[in-house]
């Protein structure tokens, strides 16, 4: 309701404390106020609705599912709806809980978008499937030909034939997308078809997965009531227009808890091109491992204020390490594009296509240097540090860590050139987060070769700096490279 709503309804109440009008009372009034009020300031959806549900259709499948504990799906609870929008609620024949799956099922929902049968869903609805059929809302169903799929952007893109044109979307835009519009959906949630709910644009950009990996998607999230059969439905603007795809739900119970994601409608048509064109996608690949800047990291590598993405790691023979990125650089700016976080650096990366030269302003040494960088294309399984362990005597630095030489076979299986193993932590290290068993890379700039290199610096260390530290931490079957600072403190 706005201000001058408010107002009016205000001096309304007063009046009629003063003079009740008609014997109605000062409840029955407030009621018609407030009801009047919100209704003129809600939008009404029942003609966009009307307009465009025709084009949303109900997707079904014939044939088993894969059990996606096997396929390398997020493990996060918050985030399995991801490969689990399925129906009926019960969650019988659902994938992974150790039960046969139904023969046929209706998994999502998809919309048209070319008049010649051409449609539009996501990958984890017909992931699997051997028949797909598409359900229309006149009832007509039709066998869908899978055209492709991406598992990465979570799309695939269907073909059916009709003896007729069919109705279609409206595309949008996702940079007219602003946070705090209206957005409407449609779909099948549980199975029940053409239902409709609205919401608002929550924030825009969204990454869900890991900073070391990163996201080739900047989902749009909402708090648009979406459910386990809302998955490759159409999300709508105010104008009929489709902004973007629904895809996820952030949920610890398998249910909408008022987050949603969608996936921009640029980048789905994106896909769609490379899809009709090639039967599968090619991203561009930087070759990098990248991580947050925290406001102690910027100040230790002397930058103003936190942003960027700070590389961990440049892989070997990759697109970065021949146009010159080095570990420990900031990536501030790519194409033109200010990078303020480092989940945003990817979006950009996977837009760019394969072996196109791109320009990249990096923060190296508290200055900016500008490189040339061809990138090559993102390959199906990034690499990975192996575990393992090392044994011999460790030497303490002065700020409280206790180091060993990598031993060789450590390095060759973690494949690092060299690092210093933690055995032991206290004081200073300890509070600034360093574990044992981590493994000192890079320390105040320097490349740490060994524990001999690591005591060093450290006793180099002047009261009131900030070392930004390089470590190489197991976590699970993989090894991931972060940041941690060291903040000397200062002489009393």
């Amino acid at each position: 309701m706005g201000s001058a709503s408010l107002t009016v309804l205000f001096n309304g109440v007063q009046n009629v404390l003063r003079k009740p009008l008609l014997g109605l009372s000062v409840a029955a009034l407030l009621s018609l106020g407030l009801s009047t009020s919100v209704h003129a300031d809600l939008p009404d959806f029942t003609e966009l609705v009307k307009k465009n549900e025709a084009a949303v259709v109900n997707i079904s499948t014939v044939g088993e599912q894969p059990d996606r504990r096997s396929t390398g799906a997020p493990t996060d609870p918050r985030l399995e709806e991801f490969y689990r929008f399925f129906g009926p609620p019960n969650g019988r024949g659902a994938p992974g809980n150790g039960r046969p799956a139904n023969p046929r099922r209706s998994l999502g929902s998809g919309f048209i978008i070319e008049e010649d049968g051409y449609i539009l869903t996501t990958h984890h609805v017909v992931d699997g499937a051997a028949e797909i059929i598409v359900r229309m809302s006149d009832r007509t169903e039709y066998e869908a030909e899978l055209i492709g799929s991406d598992q990465r952007s979570d799309l695939a893109l269907l073909k059916i034939e009709a003896d007729k044109d069919l109705p279609v979307l409206k595309m949008g835009n996702y940079d007219d997308v602003e946070v705090g519009q209206w957005v409407l959906a449609i779909g099948s949630p549980f199975g029940f078809d053409y239902s409709v709910t609205a919401g608002i644009v929550s924030a825009k950009g969204r990454s869900l997965t890991s900073r070391q990996t990163g996201d080739y998607v900047p989902f749009i999230q909402t708090d648009v009531a979406i459910n386990p059969g809302n998955s490759g439905g159409p999300l709508f603007s105010l104008d009929g227009e489709v902004i973007g795809i629904n895809a996820q739900i952030y949920s610890n119970s398998g249910g909408f808890m008022g987050v949603s994601f969608a996936i921009p409608i640029d980048i789905a048509m994106d896909v769609v091109d490379q899809l009709k064109e090639n039967g599968r996608v090619a991203r561009g690949w930087l070759g990098v491992e990248i991580m947050e800047l925290t406001k102690d990291l910027a100040e230790g590598f002397g930058l103003d204020r936190p942003r960027g993405a700070l590389i961990a790691r440049v892989m070997a023979d990759s697109p970065a390490e021949a146009g010159g990125i080095e570990d420990e650089d900031i990536i501030i700016r790519f194409n033109g594009e200010e990078i303020s976080r480092a989940g945003e650096l990817p979006h950009w990366v996977g837009r760019t296509p394969v072996g196109e030269a791109s320009e990249v302003v990096v923060f190296r040494g508290g200055k900016e240097v500008t490189l040339s960088v061809v990138l090559g294309e993102l390959p199906e399984n990034p690499q990975t540090a192996s575990s393992g362990r090392s044994g011999g005597a460790g030497q303490q630095s002065a700020l409280g860590v206790t180091v060993r030489d990598l031993a060789s076979n450590r390095r060759n299986e973690l494949d690092v050139d060299g690092g210093a193993e933690v055995v032991a932590v206290e004081g200073i290290a300890e509070e600034a987060g360093m574990r044992v068993g981590d493994v000192v890379l890079r320390m105040k700039g320097r490349v740490i070769d060994d524990a001999d290199t690591l005591r060093e610096v450290t006793e180099a260390a002047e009261p009131g700096d900030v070392i930004p530290v390089l470590v190489l931490r197991q976590q699970g079957n993989a090894a991931r490279r972060s940041y941690i600072t060291l903040r000397v403190p200062e002489e009393e």
